[in-house]
């Protein structure tokens, strides 16, 4: 008898047949809920996978990359939490890339690819350039992209929706009677800054409201960088009653300024976020937020590449996850619940049923 566990005994703790047993081990397709009841049966008995001699003869390394701009972002880490599960349960392990957002390093994990060292990628990157098109084109392994890319490009895509978050926060600040709508958003040559900088002129001018260049700070999607901008934005019009900003990092460094001007939030300054990380509930004051469904667009990715990394070929998919708004003390304060302050008067000023 053997001196450890076998597939046999694996099968038979498994309750499965000793041919299911070898495909799982052996990186085949199969069903999730067999390989599920496998690994269990795995881990249980102790079974020690020999990693280097199943990937040679497999050409399969059970290993995941996740290449995202900035590993301590809330909004990334978010989408890691839920990645990571769906892909334990089949059995892989996930290898972290934080790339900075620099192109160059994103093209090198796509080029990295023709080495075999993971089965698959999910990349959030945020700038798509020729490059990128050109290497997701030729990728030799299964990628899913988290952001927008162009039509027909050739992979998974799992996107936010931008434009309708953005008009969620310009939308409810307006019913708030914030006519002086400032902007404080990343670069405009990444996919999200071009986006939300589109979205908010959108929606000024759906809105009645002016577009005015003085009401716009370009930097980037740093806290430290909206503090700067925010800085600066006050100084020259101090007029300003409201900020949104591209993401809720962002909008913390405002916070910061704010604070140390004694500008109370919300009552001289609204502020918006988006992404509705852990940190927009735990601020102070909390932050309302644009939430762009992070977790479900992690998870999706993962189910989306576990399903070709399982199930073969199939025509490319995207995924679009609606935003929503969750309103917070930043904007409506401390008093407002449900809709309504306790004066009675709802976001616009208007008492109930006027």
């Amino acid at each position: 008898m053997a001196d450890g566990p076998t597939i046999n005994t694996i099968a038979e703790r498994a309750g499965v047949s000793i041919a299911s047993v070898s495909r799982v081990l052996n990186g085949l397709p199969t069903r999730q809920e067999t390989v599920r009841k496998v690994m269990a049966a795995a881990d249980e008995l102790g079974y020690v996978r020999n990693a280097v001699a199943r990937s040679l003869k497999s050409r399969r390394t059970h290993q995941v990359a996740f290449a995202m701009a900035d590993v301590g972002n809330p909004a990334y880490l978010a989408m890691l939490r839920e990645i990571q599960p769906v892909l334990k349960a089949a059995g892989y392990r996930l290898v972290l890339h934080s790339t900075d957002a620099v192109v160059e390093d994103e093209i090198a994990v796509l080029h990295s690819l023709g080495e075999r060292y993971v089965d698959g990628l999910i990349m959030v990157p945020l700038r798509v350039t020729d490059a990128h098109l050109q290497m997701l084109a030729a990728a030799r392994a299964p990628v899913v992209i988290i952001g927008s890319v162009p039509e027909g490009t050739p992979v998974d895509n799992v996107r936010a929706d931008s434009r309708t978050g953005v008009r969620l926060a310009l939308d409810h600040l307006h019913a708030l009677g914030r006519r002086r709508i400032a902007l404080v958003n990343g670069p405009l040559d990444t996919v999200p800054g071009a986006a939300r900088g589109a979205a908010y002129r959108e929606a000024l001018g759906d809105l009645g409201l002016p577009y005015d260049e003085d009401l716009v700070r370009i930097g980037d999607f740093y806290r430290a960088d909206g503090a700067r901008a925010v800085a600066g934005l006050l100084a020259a019009r101090p007029d300003i009653d409201a900020l949104m900003c591209a993401n809720d990092l962002i909008a913390l460094g405002a916070l910061d300024v704010l604070r140390a001007l004694g500008r109370r939030v919300p009552q001289d300054v609204a502020v918006v976020g988006m992404d509705d990380t852990d940190l927009a509930a735990a601020s102070w004051p909390s932050l309302t937020s644009v939430s762009l469904g992070s977790a479900e667009r992690g998870k999706a990715a993962a189910e989306l590449l576990l399903e070709r990394l399982q199930g073969g070929e199939r025509e490319p998919r995207l995924v679009t996850v609606p935003p929503r708004l969750a309103v917070r003390a930043s904007t409506a304060g401390p008093a407002y619940a449900g809709g309504k302050y306790a004066d009675g008067k709802d976001a616009d000023g208007q008492e109930d049923g006027a």
